[in-house]
C-alpha cells in the first residue's frame, strides 16, 4: 500500500471533528502509531494526526529533527496530548499541512507552548517548546485532535483565498508532502 494514499484530504469531515482520548495504550495503539509514522515519513512530513489517517483518537506522531532518507530520525508519539501553556510573543510563519497538500498558509501563533501527553509506554510526559519548528508542530498537530486545521487560523477573506490555491493545487496534482505546485 502506498502511504500516501492513507493521508485524509481536505474537506473531509473528518478533520472537522473532535477526536476521543486514547483509553488503552495497547498493541493496537503501537500499531497505529508505527503506521502513522511510517507514513508520515514516506510523504516527508515533521507530524501527523490521528484524523489525518482516518483515526478519530487523540494521538499525535511528530519528527522535527528528520531531514529525509538517510538522515537520523527521532520520533514523538503523543497521547492525548493537551497544551497547558501557550504564551510568549506570537509569530507568524508558514505552514503546510499533509491534509492539504500544494498548499502553505501564514498563521499566527503563541512562540512557547508546553504540552503534557502520554507515551507509548504510558508514562506522563512534558514538552516545551519556544520560537521553534518544534513549538509550531505542538501546536499544529494537536489542534487537527481537535478539528481544528490550519485554515481555522485565518481571516476570512485569507481563508477563502488559501480555499482557492488549495483546490487549483488538487487540480493541479498535489499529493500529501507538496507545499507548492507549479501551474
Amino acid at each position: 500500500m502506498n502511504e500516501l494514499n492513507d493521508i485524509v484530504l481536505s474537506p473531509d469531515p473528518r478533520l472537522a471533528q473532535e477526536c476521543a482520548p486514547v483509553e488503552t495504550i495497547d498493541d493496537e495503539v503501537r500499531a497505529l502509531a508505527k503506521r502513522m509514522l511510517k507514513t508520515m515519513y514516506a510523504a516527508d512530513g515533521c507530524g501527523l494526526a490521528g484524523p489525518q489517517v482516518g483515526e478519530m483518537r487523540q494521538i499525535v506522531v511528530i519528527d522535527v529533527d528528520w531531514a529525509g532518507k538517510g538522515s537520523k530520525k527521532n520520533p514523538y508519539v503523543l497521547i492525548n496530548p493537551e497544551v497547558v501553556v501557550a504564551d510568549g510573543p506570537e509569530r507568524t510563519g508558514s505552514e503546510g499541512c499533509l491534509s492539504f497538500p500544494g498548499v502553505s498558509v501564514s498563521v499566527t501563533r503563541p512562540s512557547h507552548v508546553v504540552v503534557r501527553a502520554r507515551n507509548l509506554d504510558g508514562d506522563l510526559m512534558q514538552y516545551e517548546a519556544s520560537d521553534n519548528l518544534m513549538a509550531v508542530c505542538l501546536q499544529h498537530e494537536i489542534d487537527h485532535v481537535h478539528g481544528v486545521t490550519m485554515f481555522d487560523h485565518l481571516a476570512p477573506l485569507a481563508r477563502a483565498e488559501a480555499e482557492r490555491e488549495y483546490q487549483v493545487a488538487l487540480a493541479a496534482g498535489a499529493r500529501p508532502g507538496d507545499t507548492e505546485v507549479e501551474g
